[in-house]
């Protein structure tokens, strides 16, 4: 049941306004909105357009962690793997990590006591446990130098990072969440005892005013820029700014196993199977600085990556070798760590009373694996406040497209393709992988490639285009190509243009036939009155 907000005057109530549309603030919308809570969210970019989608793409505990005494931290993301490998199975998935001992760096002993917490800390039950591999032997040994004979082999999970935000958002409009991408909150105060918030959409310059009962500030690397500029604390500063790079290679290995390498800096670098064609290495601890503008890969970067791999792979990986990079910002809780690779990971959250009767939910630092409970800790303080609506949920209930079990996955692509003989299998596979039990509602009745319209390269095709603009508030071309899926890596900047004029036209069309009761996902709002911002 779709929970409409309260209004007076026209302008809309909401119980919960969370400002940011990543992964933690889509978690918090989708628990709130299906616990019976009104909820608005307010994103100024695309969903999941910030750090959300710059990880490592890892649902994990953090192996290097414990070597940090982070153990609560590590216990809480290991739980975490196996639940959200349950609800969302078409884009989490096991993977198995390769742990070459290096003879000059941390001993076999050291190494075989850390996998064995990392095994018993977090009540693993499908996961395979830890394992020991002979290099010379195993098939995970031929791309490493000869001087690696053996490894330790253990399990984590991979995620399509971006796809979980969207996938959150997605479910939390369907249980009665206002889902604003293109939406930027410009001002909030406290009046008659509650929120009045000012916002904007930041591709129409329309205006509205709002008012709400608590706000999460939930913005990653904004939130200090938020405090200041929404709420006037100036002097805000809890986060420190930690900038992670990636390099992307034409595939290394054969294999679908990850390797995870240590340096002689106290630092490790993945080696991960990347969308079939590739293999993703990264990541970087480098000091961002406050430069909000879209991060990039330094030189420096670069080079430490390659010579880090190069260390390893009996092939040097050179910069001629990469063909794509993207960094994000991690907004770690600012804790006095004198290395960046240091600072903790955990997420703090703080009550901050900006006036004795209004409460304020800030959010600094935080995993992409640790979001769902992250989100139960919100809303148990918003139900502390609010009252207790319904108990949690999200642990058992299946993300859109995830309703099927996660051994079945191959089954499900069976399903799909053999209804479609004339289907080229790996494009269904891709799709069931994309969207899950709802690629059916991306294939319709289509049995041929040619039956899904046209297609923009690399087996994007028309329908599958239109049907992320229709349920998944996809405007540009990057929000497809490098977000809601991540074809764009060999797309030229040919290809992209012409896909973004498709995509204008569509959504002219879209807005056409849009009436004044329908709202077309991130084109505009219906909620309240509007007013031009000139």
């Amino acid at each position: 049941m779709n929970r409409q907000p309260q209004s007076t005057s026209l302008t809309p109530h909401y119980d919960v306004l969370i400002i940011g549309g990543g992964i933690n603030g889509c978690g918090i919308a989708r628990d709130a909105a299906g616990r019976g809570f009104s909820v608005c969210l307010c994103e100024a970019g695309d969903f999941g357009g910030g750090t959300s989608s710059a990880s490592t793409k890892l649902v994990h505990g953090g192996l290097r962690y414990l070597e940090h005494y982070e153990f609560r931290l590590v216990r809480k993301a290991l739980m975490e793997r196996e639940v959200l490998w349950k609800i969302a199975p078409h884009i989490i998935w096991p993977i198995r990590f390769v742990l070459p001992h290096h003879s000059g760096l941390r001993p076999a002993w050291l190494l075989r006591l850390g996998l064995f917490l990392y095994d018993h800390l977090g009540g693993r039950k499908l996961l395979p446990p830890t394992s020991t591999v002979d290099l010379a032997s195993d098939e995970t040994g031929e791309p490493l130098k000869p001087i690696f004979k053996k490894a330790f082999e253990y399990s984590d999970c991979w995620v399509e990072d971006s796809r979980l935000v969207v996938l959150n958002a997605l479910d939390a409009a369907n249980r009665g969440a206002s889902m604003r991408p293109h939406t930027k909150v410009t001002r909030a105060y406290r009046s008659d005892g509650q929120w009045r918030v000012e916002i904007e959409d930041t591709l129409s310059g329309l205006r509205q005013d709002m008012t709400a009962g608590i706000i999460v500030n939930a913005a990653g690397p904004w939130v200090d820029v938020v405090l200041k500029q929404v709420f006037g604390q100036n002097d805000a500063r809890n986060v420190r700014l930690v900038r992670g790079s990636h390099i992307v290679i034409a595939r290394k290995f054969t294999h679908d196993k990850a390797y995870i390498f240590q340096n002689s800096d106290n630092r490790i670098i993945f080696a991960i199977p990347y969308e079939g064609e590739y293999t993703l290495i990264g990541t970087t601890d480098a000091e961002h600085g406050d430069d909000m503008d879209k991060p990039e890969i330094s030189a420096g970067e670069i080079d430490y990556l390659c010579e880090m791999a190069s260390e390893y792979f009996s092939g040097p990986v050179t910069r001629s070798d990469v063909v794509w990079t993207y960094s994000g910002v991690r907004p770690l809780y600012d804790d006095g760590a004198s290395k960046a690779q240091e600072a903790t990971r955990d997420y703090v959250i703080r009550e901050d009373s900006v006036s004795k009767d209004g409460l304020l939910l800030n959010i600094f630092g935080g995993k992409i694996t640790t979001f769902r409970v992250l989100a139960e800790e919100i809303l148990e303080q918003v139900e502390n406040t609010l009252g207790t609506r319904q108990p949690s949920w999200t642990a058992g209930s299946a993300l859109p497209g995830g309703d099927f079990e996660a051994q079945k996955f191959d089954g499900l692509v069976d399903e799909y393709a053999g209804s479609r003989p004339d289907m080229d299998r790996k494009l269904v596979t891709r799709l069931v992988r994309q969207y899950g039990t709802r690629a059916s509602v991306v294939l319709g009745d289509a049995l041929t490639a040619s039956d899904l319209g046209r297609d923009f390269g690399n087996g994007l095709h028309q329908a599958e285009v239109v049907y992320l603009m229709h349920h998944e508030w996809a405007l540009k071309a990057e929000d497809i190509l490098f977000r809601r899926t991540k074809l764009g890596i060999a797309y030229s900047k040919a290809q992209i243009q012409t896909l973004q004029k498709f995509m204008d036209r569509t959504a002219k069309t879209m807005e056409t036939e849009k009436t004044s009761n329908q709202v077309i996902p991130g084109t505009g709002h219906n909620d309240g009155k509007l007013r031009s911002s000139h």
